[in-house]
């Protein structure tokens, strides 16, 4: 089959439609620029749902990729290799865990952390200590396990029994979970920035107070930190910014900048309970993944990075405040870091999907979080004149839909 019968209405024909993607199809980018198959340019403020936290084509994963794929591309877990202990000795030296377990997607990562989680209990304090504690609107993966610990409902209706022991409370509510939470309670999972929920942060109140609850009744702490890790919040693990250092922490997205890969974190006492035998996977640590996840480490974990983070953060504030001073679209602008959300008002209640549609008509790309919120997470190195540009194109975008309604 040749290129020229590669369009969108192809999709349609030959994939599970499970996805409904636009109609343009993007064929090449570079830094946070993406051109379609008509060589129209587009901005992005997507960063692949806060993967490419270096962009498209960074000249230096390419390079570091193309010298490791003339190396080795895959041993399996019979063996280790270099580029995956270079990575695990970074995320080590850099955060408060002691071990690392490597998987392809953030799915598995928080499988790792639940099964270890349940498995640390069964071994410590018998079969009764089972119930895993999350939050409405979380979310944590595709996997049985993950959906059903995520807190959207429509995710894992209608495919069958669900793990059984998981409950589900309101985020940020501290006295709901102290009249919940028990001794037989193995773990708490949350994300310090619930992403697909609607951009919604934790409190530090809330924070500390899971943390001492944990303590209080033997239970992991879980920090699902898939889209807030890597320095998405202007620190290299939202939970460093939040004075809590959990018992796990999940990373995936932009830990590889684009190339699959995912990691568990967590300390000694706990790894030890998966011996060999008790979790495994076939691509989880693979030499390709690390060694690209090892330099956009070394890339993203500078000081430098992390200020220009939070000073973007404010760029982008600041353009959305003014946007809506002149439009009166949005109820609410919260976040963290390269993780914004612009919440509509009650007038563009549930519209989320038409400043989506419109913003990739001008020649922007932006993502939703939810019917009522729009989510930008570009690349963290995304430059200021980029942002001002991708601004005006929003700014159009938003003037079109309000004077449409007019």
């Amino acid at each position: 089959m040749s290129d020229t019968h590669i369009t969108r209405p192809l999709f349609d024909q030959i994939m599970v439609p499970n996805y409904a993607p636009l109609d343009m199809i993007p064929v090449r980018g570079e830094g946070s620029r993406v051109w379609d198959q008509e060589d129209n340019e587009y901005i992005d403020l997507t960063g692949g749902i806060a993967v490419n936290a270096l962009g498209h084509a960074h000249p230096e994963l390419i390079t570091v990729l193309t010298e490791q794929a003339q190396k080795l591309w895959h041993v399996s877990n019979i063996y280790t290799n270099e580029p995956a202990l270079k990575l695990a000795k970074k995320l080590v030296d850099n955060t408060f865990a002691e071990k690392v377990f490597f998987a392809n997607s953030g799915a598995e990562a928080n499988e790792a952390a639940l099964k270890l989680a349940r498995r640390v209990a069964f071994d410590k304090f018998g079969i009764e200590k089972t119930e895993i504690i999350a939050f409405y609107q979380g979310f944590h993966g595709r996997t049985f396990f993950t959906v059903t610990a995520g807190g959207q409902s429509t995710y894992s209706d209608g495919f069958g029994p669900k793990p059984a022991d998981i409950t589900h409370l309101e985020y940020n509510d501290l006295s709901e979970l102290e009249k919940v939470i028990s001794d037989k309670t193995c773990a708490v999972i949350l994300e310090p920035l619930q992403g697909e929920g609607g951009v919604l942060p934790i409190t530090s109140e809330f924070a500390q107070g899971v943390r001492a609850l944990c303590d209080k009744h033997n239970a992991l702490m879980i920090f699902d930190e898939v889209q807030t890790g890597m320095g998405r919040t202007g620190e290299l693990f939202a939970y460093m910014g939040l004075n809590v250092i959990p018992d796990v922490v999940t990373s995936a997205k932009a830990l590889g900048a684009g190339f699959p890969i995912a990691a568990m974190l967590t300390k000694t006492c706990f790894a030890e309970h998966l011996k060999v035998g008790t979790h495994g996977t076939t691509f989880g640590g693979n030499p390709l993944a690390c060694a690209v996840a090892g330099k956009a480490f070394d890339l993203i974990n500078t000081k430098d990075m992390m200020s220009g983070v939070k000073h973007k953060e404010q760029l982008i504030r600041q353009h959305l405040e003014a946007i809506n001073d002149e439009f009166s679209v949005f109820k609410e602008i919260r976040g963290a870091g390269l993780l914004l959300g612009a919440v509509l008002n009650e007038q563009y209640k549930d519209q989320a999907k038409i400043f989506f549609l419109e913003s990739a008509q001008q020649g922007l790309l932006i993502l939703v979080a939810g019917a009522n919120v729009l989510r930008f997470a570009p690349a963290l190195n995304i430059s200021d004149d980029l942002i001002e540009q991708a601004m005006l194109k929003l700014k159009q975008a938003v003037r079109n839909i309000v004077h449409k309604d007019t």
